[in-house]
């Protein structure tokens, strides 16, 4: 069931009036991939009304107003992407095209979508139910935070927006007590996973710097973001709370991670798989091509890797689907008439991670001094792949199923510390869920960038790509692997990409193309060390490329071609 779009669709149904209506930032695609169509669809699974709007067009009320005002609240959210990284290139460039939205043409989505919307929805109904903003782009701009786009600290999203309450996070629990608090008319102060606006500080919870000190003082912006980032775990976490003038941003601590079952039957409901049909007459939606016959396996990462906001907005604790439900997931799509017999990924924010947690972590929380994988991963981390590969040796019994190929990223040294079941792993990989180029992320050669990102050391990248290429000589296969890789990284200068060159061609045999310029994007670390330009953790000075043509320029030391009359990129 696709969730209405129209007053005709809501009637269809047999509804008189909505519960919720959400206004979002990328088509309607009804996919377990969209943030939007998973919370439409756990707030009916719960017994409300649900209906959306995907890309309002703002030059009049005609968009907004379609299905009415909701009896519960608005749910506001910029996308799957926030919407100034789904709008701008890292060298603040317009972007020409937006992978969700229809045709493809980058021009529905507004700038700081979610504030836009909010305003929208007042613009048009003045007095209206409860604006509550969800989504990446509101749950990492939650507090004072750094504005890339601006070049200045910003407050939280939630005063910018003039919005009632902020859902953080993967929000399904959240928001469903949201709309239950809503409808029986109760307060919503106590529940997990939120933030609102108050006239005093809360009880018992914790005082970040206030917004004007961390506005104009940047060490006072790293304790804030220190403090901040150790109260994610919902086992340790606190409740925090933030000053700006005379009012208040209160934190309430993190919804509880969901249990196997609970994400189980978020991805049992029945998603379309497809774009909603008053949508698609608009255009195809690229997006589609990768998601449509995808799979996600799990949620979570505690990779920590410092440009990467996973951990602040899925969190560090890994919650894998059962076999079950993966292999029912995938037995629908196979019984799609269009499905081809390929699944395009199985995986989730790193492929490897599913199946197994810290038993420590899981009763306890996160360490808040010591990462689980870096510099390398902790004793207590029973890196195990045993479960993966009997999910995929079942996933390729389904009648139906010719290939399943694994697309999301992968932390290599995690397989080569396996040393049980790493060997078996990676030749599995090989043999049967590649798609001529395994794609994996070392980000950089240069142990001390390395380093600053949060990456492991380079010799797993060396020892790995020996594996893999043995592996595929053993099976007679002619597959790559494909290199993600970082320029202008907090840390990184000219001569460390000059190096990063000499490697990827005397080591990789390459000529890198998939180098991208680091985008300072809110609730990282990296981001805090661009803005301030410093080492957070040791509070020594950092080299911080802010140059734009500089910063192209260490892009273009990796890419560039050799040319006989141009032997060095420097002048």
């Amino acid at each position: 069931m696709f969730l209405p779009t129209t007053k005709e669709e809501v009637h269809r149904l047999g509804w008189e009036a909505l519960d919720v209506i959400l206004v979002n930032g990328d088509t309607y695609i009804d996919s377990s991939y969209s943030g939007a169509s998973v919370i439409g669809k756990v707030l009916v699974d719960a017994g409300f009304r649900v209906g959306i709007i995907a890309q309002p067009d703002l030059s009049s009320g005609a968009d907004i107003t379609r299905l009415g005002e909701p009896l519960l609240f608005w749910g506001v959210s910029a996308g799957c992407v926030d919407s100034m990284v789904a709008n701008y290139t890292a060298l603040k460039k317009k972007r020409r095209n937006d992978d969700f939205t229809p045709g493809g043409d980058n021009t529905r989505r507004p700038d700081r979508a979610s504030i836009i919307y909010a305003n929208h929805i007042r613009e048009y109904f003045k007095q209206t139910r409860p604006i509550v903003l969800g989504g990446v782009e509101a749950s990492l701009r939650r507090i004072a935070h750094y504005d890339f786009w601006n070049d200045k600290v910003r407050k939280s999203i939630l005063f910018d927006a003039k919005a009632d309450v902020l859902v953080y996070g993967m929000g399904e629990k959240a928001v469903v007590q949201l709309a239950r608090a809503y409808a029986k008319n109760f307060p919503v102060d106590d529940i997990r996973g939120i933030c609102y606006i108050a006239k005093a500080p809360r009880e018992g919870y914790r005082e970040l710097p206030e917004f004007a000190a961390a506005a104009s003082d940047k060490k006072k912006f790293t304790e804030m973001f220190h403090l901040f980032y150790k109260n994610n775990d919902p086992i340790t976490a606190h409740g925090l709370f933030q000053k700006y003038d005379n009012r208040y941003l209160i934190q309430n601590p993190p919804a509880h991670n969901l249990t196997q079952q609970e994400l189980d039957r978020i991805y049992d409901l029945q998603y379309e798989r497809d774009v909603h049909p008053f949508y698609k007459q608009q255009g195809a939606v690229r997006a589609m091509e990768t998601i449509r016959y995808s799979v996600t396996t799990h949620r979570g990462c505690y990779g920590e890797c410092n440009f990467c906001a996973i951990a602040v907005h899925q969190g560090l604790t890994i919650v894998s689907r059962s076999e079950n439900s993966i292999v029912r997931e995938i037995e629908s799509m196979a019984a799609d008439p269009e499905f081809k017999g390929y699944i395009a990924d199985v995986g989730g924010p790193t492929a490897n991670m599913y199946g197994f947690e810290c038993e420590k972590k899981i009763a306890k929380g996160s360490c808040p001094a010591k990462r689980c994988v870096f510099p390398d991963a902790c004793d207590l981390l029973p890196i195990s792949h045993r479960k993966q590969i009997e999910l995929l040796k079942r996933i390729r019994a389904v009648p139906g199923v010719k290939k399943a190929f694994i697309a999301s990223g992968l932390r290599y040294d995690m397989i080569l510390q396996d040393e049980a079941d790493g060997r078996q792993y990676l030749s599995d990989l090989v043999e049967h869920h590649v798609s001529g180029q395994l794609k994996i992320a070392p980000e950089h050669i240069q142990n001390t960038v390395l380093e600053a990102m949060g990456k492991p050391d380079n010799g797993y990248l060396t020892e790995f790509k020996s594996r893999f290429d043995r592996l595929n000589r053993e099976q007679g296969k002619k597959q790559f692997l494909t290199y993600y890789l970082i320029a202008a990284h907090p840390g990184c200068d000219q001569s460390d990409m000059e190096a990063l060159k000499k490697y990827s061609t005397d080591e990789l045999h390459i000529s890198p193309e998939q180098v991208q310029i680091f985008t300072p994007t809110p609730s990282t670390y990296s981001t805090l060390m661009f803005y301030t330009e410093m080492d957070p953790f040791t509070g020594k000075p950092l080299f911080v490329e802010k140059d734009a043509v500089k910063k192209d320029r260490q892009k273009q030391a990796v890419t560039r071609r050799a040319h006989p009359a141009r032997h060095s990129f420097r002048r």
